[in-house]
């Protein structure tokens, strides 16, 4: 499950490479069509379509392969001092040609140069975006893709290939929008605001925040065994450690004891769109126990206990009441609402957008450290023995 946004990135991209190459092989039988004395004129929807589908495709093959680089760890985030208008200029340029071709489509230089401006579009277009945001990303991507392959539908005359394409297109562009009002935030701001390219450090029992306490195995399973509700908050640190089965056992035993227990998603968990409920699917966890964000914060107030399990920025109080924050204004899962709180993480260190989580340092929070599952194997075994 760790590997499969980086999957969906490649999966992407292979599909914005399948569209372009498409429209390289069009265009030369296009030519290989005007040079045995065919009409260039008559051909300029024919361009219009096949440089649509080079431009969308290419722009959609780099950025997913940047965006699988980062996934993995291989590409850092990287900007430079006026790289958006860089970025425009490159589109604006590639735009224009595209518009030249349209009219003169023997020019086939032009049409590779389109291409390698298309190709420098999407790798800077995604470099500079920061972790936090690649979910909204990807889901774009994925939109550009579909979009693309309608694009070949259209030349081939191709039904299915068009059908599949427009909602492939359709279907990314609501997830994409859908995913940034749940960030609060524009697709402009995401695109050019990069919030989470990179990671302070920090450690130690004490940060500028204050002081954070931690709290024993055997405490954590007395006050779940003994909870009337408890909200398991799933985030990319439970997907790292596969601690997903482990957690549905976890469900499971305290159930046995009469403890009512649910799962909080928040809608940009993880790093694809999706991701936690994908990842408890697999597990088998029902779906009528993972609630959306907006009825799970409805719920925090009457929760006894609260198991967050890897996920950071998401339940950050911070984009909630400091204005200073680069999160600020994004709805957040409002876990510090439950009587207690339980955190589990490897260490202090800073989630995706790079800044310390003011939840670790309230009074009703406690910390759990270790990997996600070892520390529920663990808890599992204390609380069978309570």
């Amino acid at each position: 499950m760790t590997a499969m946004p980086e999957m969906v990135s490649l999966f992407n991209g292979m599909g914005g490479a399948c569209a372009a190459l498409i429209s390289i092989v069009e265009f030369n039988h296009l030519l290989h069509d005007i040079e045995n004395g065919g009409n260039a004129e008559g051909h300029a929807g024919k361009v219009l379509i096949i440089v649509l589908g080079l431009i969308i495709g290419s722009v959609s093959f780099a950025g997913s392969m940047i965006a699988w680089g980062k996934l993995n760890g291989k590409v850092k985030d990287h900007s430079f001092k006026g790289q958006n208008i860089l970025n425009l200029i490159f589109l604006a340029i590639a735009i224009g040609g595209a518009g030249y071709l349209v009219v003169n489509p023997e020019h086939h230089l032009v049409f590779y140069g389109v291409l390698t401006l298309a190709l420098v579009y999407g790798v800077l277009f995604v470099m500079p975006i920061g972790g936090a945001d690649m979910p909204v990303v990807i889901s774009l991507l994925n939109s550009f893709t579909g979009v693309a392959a309608a694009c070949g539908g259209f030349l081939y005359n191709n039904k299915v290939m068009l059908t599949g394409g427009i909602l492939v297109g359709a279907a990314g562009t609501l997830l994409t929008i859908l995913m940034c009002k749940a960030m609060n935030r524009s697709l402009l701001n995401v695109l050019v605001g990069s919030f989470g390219g990179s990671a302070a450090t920090t450690g130690g029992g004490s940060t500028s925040q204050g002081t954070y306490k931690e709290i024993t195995l055997s405490d954590a399973a007395m006050v779940m065994s003994y909870a009337h509700k408890v909200m398991i908050v799933p985030g990319y640190g439970l997907a790292v450690a596969q601690a997903q089965h482990v957690c549905h056992e976890l469900e499971k035993i305290l159930e046995e004891k009469g403890v009512e227990v649910k799962y909080a998603i928040h809608p940009v968990a993880g790093r694809m769109p999706g991701h936690m409920n994908v990842l408890l699917a697999e597990a088998d966890v029902s779906y009528d126990k993972l609630l959306e964000m907006e009825h799970a914060n409805d719920e925090f107030k009457t929760t006894d206990v609260v198991l967050v399990l890897g996920a950071n920025d998401v339940v950050n109080p911070a984009a909630k009441s400091d204005p200073a924050s680069p999160i600020y204004g994004m709805p957040i899962l409002e876990v510090e609402q439950a009587k207690t709180t339980i955190v589990n993480k490897r260490s202090m260190k800073p989630g995706y957008a790079g800044i310390e989580n003011d939840l670790f340092f309230r009074p009703k929070t406690s910390m759990l450290f270790g990997d996600a599952k070892k520390v529920l194997q663990d808890l599992v075994a204390e609380i069978k023995s309570v």
